[in-house]
């Protein structure tokens, strides 16, 4: 997510299930309308801190964080009053009566998170966060369950990524295959920025004989 910094003007990001506890890397995405963190490691709502800045940002999706806690009224109380501009909170349209209720109900938040002291490069906050991802099933963080591809093709949905940039893509691929390949993509293009030049001649290796092996399975096919 530190990547965030070097993109001010990015409009929608997807971060679902990534172990993301800090938002501080937000804070400076004026553009950003649409934000989805489920199903990550928050554990404070006090992180909105950093999203109150976000003049456009419209659509929330923060369910199945720890920071969420076990009673939901209050938790999206607490969401609105500090962001009342939202339109959209975990994928359920924010009403007006909502808005009003969350002015009683919901709690402000007008400072950031405390940091724990850093021990040897780790944070205990980082530490623990490491931790508690390793917990998470291999197949839930390296696959697309199906569950997990219903809920990423909804989330993109809202927001639909523009076919025409891709249109090397067979018909025969589905919606989802396409939205997972343009998610995939958009991911390694961002990354990318945060290579030096032997990084990216490792890249450019990689994906020399990538495309070798493929050309090579197309040959034997025909």
């Amino acid at each position: 997510i530190s990547i965030c910094r070097d993109l001010p003007n990015i409009e929608v990001i997807t971060f679902s299930v990534n172990g993301i506890s800090d938002l501080e890397p937000l804070h400076q995405c004026q553009n950003l309308s649409e934000l989805y963190l489920r199903k990550n490691n928050i554990m404070s709502l006090d992180e909105l801190f950093y999203l109150k800045a976000l003049p456009r940002l419209r659509v929330l999706w923060l369910a199945e964080n720890p920071c969420c806690g076990p009673d939901p009224h209050r938790y999206r109380m607490t969401v609105l009053r500090n962001l009342p501009s939202l339109q959209k909170l975990d994928n359920q349209a924010v009403t007006e009566e909502e808005l009003s209720q969350a002015l009683v109900d919901g709690v402000e938040i007008t400072a950031p998170p405390a940091r724990k002291s850093v021990e040897n490069g780790w944070s205990k906050s980082s530490a623990s966060s490491a931790a508690g991802a390793t917990t998470e099933p291999q197949s839930e963080l390296l696959s697309c369950s199906l569950e997990e591809t219903n809920k990423t093709q909804e989330e993109l949905d809202m927001k639909p990524v523009p076919m025409d940039k891709y249109s090397s893509f067979s018909p025969q691929e589905t919606d989802c295959s396409r939205k997972k390949r343009n998610n995939v993509l958009n991911a390694i293009l961002l990354l990318m920025k945060e290579l030096d030049a032997e990084g990216l001649e490792i890249i450019q290796q990689t994906v020399l004989r990538r495309l070798q092996a493929f050309q090579k399975k197309e040959l034997q096919e025909e």
